[in-house]
């Protein structure tokens, strides 16, 4: 592949001899090829010139730094231009495993898998634009039972300055190695994992991020300065007609839509410390009966405007895109080794590959200029039957069209989105 190979030249650089290199290519390659089954054997049994013992040296005993090699990822993504306002979005997602000897796996709770099983779980930090994402950084979580056990640390590897940490304090770990490495971004944006978790909250309002977070409906909050009421049952107050209709993007069902609501409060911690922002509501528009109401809490100034601060708040589909695409596609939780080191090398590999995709949508968007009138602000890229540059049944190419037929073309002119909500006071 002519284009992964100019994708992945600088990387070399990474790698003391010209064959260590052309292992990662190799193992790229097997990433992005269709076979289901993406470990170091089943691989092997597809690419040409190479053999199982060889990628599996890769992610176990050969001589390169994954964090290296990631921080220049970094840079390269950075490289290109782009929109420019982009929100930091942070997720976790597990990783099903049987037995007990591979890092990290315990019976615990995984919202990709719905309920307590035998699995790992790792925190990962996005980047994500209207039209543009690609992953930051990813980050397993320890269990505690794992922290104090210094035999099981030392069969998988565990490095000693690894301690502890609970999820909410390993994703503001991951801002901080996102500044370091010069990423940057107008706002973060979580679930309610992270949402409701007032370490992490403090910790971004210690730092002076702003955020656009998902919470509970039973959320802490204060309108006034002494009652401290739930979300739900402060937005459930507000009169019906201060509710707007925003959209903030447009798929293949149509546009995506809903009723919103902002009151300015404070939120209340557990040791009853008050912190200013904005309460958002999310219910159900005309004709969506079966939706859920939803609570946001932002941090924005006093003047933000609420469209914005939705549309913020639903990039975190971006993250659930990537999780998705790494699994189903790059074999992400395909990986068969035991070890701390492998599992975050085999995570660049994937978040390399995965970048590579983006590079390539990237690169070819302004050869998918279609007729006709100029798509706005919520319209999806266009559909084309042109075949790329290059050959048509390209497996990395088909990659790149799936991923972006979903999406806005940056290169197109485009309207703002209608300012029309008004935050109720």
């Amino acid at each position: 592949m002519p284009e992964l190979a100019e994708f992945l030249e600088p990387f070399r650089v990474q790698f003391r001899q010209a064959k260590s290199a052309a292992v990662l290519e190799r193992y790229l390659t097997g990433l992005l090829t269709e076979h289901p089954n993406k470990n170091c054997v089943t691989l092997a049994e597809v690419l040409p010139g190479t053999n199982s013992q060889t990628l599996n040296h890769l992610v176990s005993e050969m001589v390169w730094d994954e964090d290296a090699l990631n921080a220049q990822r970094i840079g390269v993504m950075l490289s290109m231009k782009t929109e420019g306002d982009a929100a930091l979005v942070f997720d976790d997602t597990g990783f099903a495993k049987q037995g007990r000897h591979s890092v990290g796996v315990q019976r615990q709770y995984s919202g990709t898998l719905g309920k307590v099983a035998n699995c790992q779980v790792t925190v990962n930090c996005h980047l994500a634009e209207r039209t543009l994402a690609w992953p930051v950084a990813t980050r397993l979580y320890l269990p505690e039972s794992w922290t104090s056990d210094p035999q099981r640390r030392a069969k998988a590897h565990v490095p000693e300055e690894v301690v502890f940490k609970t999820k909410p304090e390993i994703a503001l770990d991951l801002l901080d190695e996102a500044k370091r490495r010069g990423v940057r971004w107008r706002c973060v944006v979580s679930d309610a994992d992270y949402g409701d978790n007032p370490v992490f909250l403090n910790g971004l309002e210690e730092r002076g991020e702003w955020c656009v977070v998902a919470v509970r409906c039973d959320f802490s909050v204060s309108t006034d300065a002494r009652a401290t009421e739930r979300a739900d049952t402060v937005l459930e107050a507000i009169a019906r007609r201060a509710w707007k209709t925003i959209s903030w993007s447009e798929g293949a069902r149509g546009t995506l839509r809903a009723k919103f609501a902002a009151v300015r409060c404070w939120r209340v911690d557990g040791d009853g410390t008050r912190h200013l922002g904005w309460l958002i509501g999310q219910r159900p528009a005309r004709g969506q009966s079966n939706e859920e109401w939803k609570y946001y809490w932002s941090s924005f100034p006093a003047w933000t405007e609420l469209p914005k601060m939705v549309e913020y708040t639903h990039r975190r589909h971006w993250i659930e895109q990537f999780h998705e695409e790494a699994k189903q596609l790059l074999g992400w939780d395909q990986f068969q080794g035991r070890r701390w080191d492998g599992f975050h090398r085999h995570a660049v590999t994937v978040m390399l590959a995965y970048s590579f995709l983006v590079w390539l949508e990237w690169r070819t968007r302004d050869e998918r200029r279609a007729r006709g009138r100029p798509r706005t602000a919520l319209s999806p890229s266009a559909r084309s039957s042109t075949p790329l540059a290059g050959e048509r049944a390209s497996r990395h190419r088909r990659l790149a069209r799936r991923r972006s037929d979903r999406r806005v073309d940056p290169l197109r002119p485009h309207r703002s989105l209608p300012l029309h909500a008004d935050l109720t006071k």
